[in-house]
Parts: structure tokens; sequence; C-alpha cells
């Protein structure tokens, strides 16, 4: 029997979605970032996001404390998992994986919406053509692409850990496709809830499967609520849209 339990958490606001969301407001062309993807920290808000959502594991032992705990190989997220254990007092060190990293962008990275239209017109015509979930920019990934990383990293999950909740900090996109694996939906049914729902920063989307076999199920999605009640900033940040860090 493998995991009952997944609880997965979008990292903390990080510095870039900060500058990436204003260079988006300001229609500039690119996003001005010092770091690689892989290094970009937690902003001060990402900080508290963090932390309360050691609140959250700890007032949520009762379903189990995490059996195992991973996070992505990504800054953000291992800082994440890490002020939230701490404030949790959970004395675990998380399993870093590199299966649970952000989606890569190649030559779009960095780039605003409309910095890919005004230097890769071409690009922005084939994403079109192709759709968001099979469209990969040279150098990058496709959501299909990271859907195959998320069925190892489950397959490694479900012979690892049993009948115990697995805690994964990962991204946005990471999330979403999570989803998608794990509900069998198709690629039409994520795109549309793609399109009304968004993974906010810190926030815990619950799957349960009791039994410890077959399909999961979504008991929450996004939750945020321990934000809301230590009164830290939510933010949303949404991203996948091929140009944004998230």
């Amino acid at each position: 029997m493998g995991a009952t339990e997944i609880w997965l958490v979008r990292h903390g606001e990080s510095v870039a979605n900060v500058i990436a969301t204003a260079a988006q407001e300001a229609h500039a062309e690119q996003i001005d970032v010092e770091w690689r993807d892989a290094d970009v920290p937690l902003s001060p808000t990402g900080e508290k996001q963090a932390a309360a959502l050691g609140h959250w594991i700890a007032e949520h032992a009762h379903y189990g404390v995490p059996a195992t705990t991973w996070s992505s190989s990504y800054l953000r997220a291992r800082q994440t998992i890490a002020f939230a254990l701490a404030e949790a007092g959970i004395h675990m060190t998380a399993r870093v994986d590199e299966r649970l990293r952000d989606r890569e962008l190649g030559i779009l990275d960095l780039l605003t919406p409309d910095g890919v239209e005004a230097r890769f017109p071409d690009e922005a015509a084939r994403r079109r053509w192709l759709g968001k979930f099979y469209y990969r920019p040279p150098g990058g990934e496709s959501w299909a692409d990271v859907a195959l990383r998320i069925r190892s990293f489950l397959s490694d999950v479900d012979a690892d850990d049993d009948n115990g909740t697995v805690l994964v900090v990962a991204h946005d996109a990471v999330v979403m496709l999570f989803l998608y694996v794990c509900n069998e939906l198709s690629e039409e049914q994520i795109l549309d809830f793609s399109l009304t729902h968004v993974v906010t920063n810190a926030s815990v989307t619950r799957l349960v499967r009791p039994s410890g076999v077959g399909r999961w199920q979504v008991a929450s999605f996004a939750e945020h609520e321990h934000l809301d009640e230590l009164e830290v900033e939510t933010t949303e940040h949404p991203g996948d849209k091929d140009v944004d860090i998230h």
C-alpha cells in the first residue's frame, strides 16, 4: 500500500514573483532578476507565508504528521519547507528532488508576454497553435514534460511510503500537474481548471486516497486560510504563461 495523503504546497512569494508582476504591469519586455531561476529567494512576505504554513502543519497533526517531506530543488521551495517545518516544531530534513523543480522556460525565460511577442513572434504564434499543454519553448519544457516528471516521482513515493502522509513543496505549475496526473484529467480538463483557479503562494492542496492505492481525490485546493488567520498577505502571482518566473 502506498501513500494515503499528499499535501501539495506552492512555495511562498519569491523576490522574482514581485519583480515579474511589476514588469508585466509596466508592459516591460524583460524581467530584471539577478539570480538564475534555481537561486531565487523568498521575499519578506514569502518568509511570513512559510511561517504561517508551519502553523497549518502543526494544526493538522491529527491527519498524521508527514511521514516524509519533499522539496523542489529550487531555493524558494527549500526555504519555504525549512521555515514551515521549524515553525511547526517538526525536526525533519526535507528530501530534495529535482523532478519537483519549476517548469523550465528555455529562451523565453525572463521575458514578459510583451517581450515574447516582440522578440520571438514565431514562438508566440507556435504556442498559440500548439496550446499551453504541449508547447515546448526551445531549451524549455511543456506541461506534458513536467507531467512525466511527476509520474516518475509518484512511482517512487508509492515505493517508499507505506500508509503515510507526504508533504511536497514545489511550484504552481507542478501543483496543477499533480492534479492532472493524480485525477487522470484530460488536457482540456486541466486547462479549463487552470483558467479559473490559481495556486496562491504558500497555499495547501490536499489529495487523499484512504486505501493507499488507485485514484486520488482532491480534498481541498489552494487553501490559504492559515495566512488569513495570521494576517499574512495572500499573493497570487498567477504563472505559467510561458514567460513568468513563478
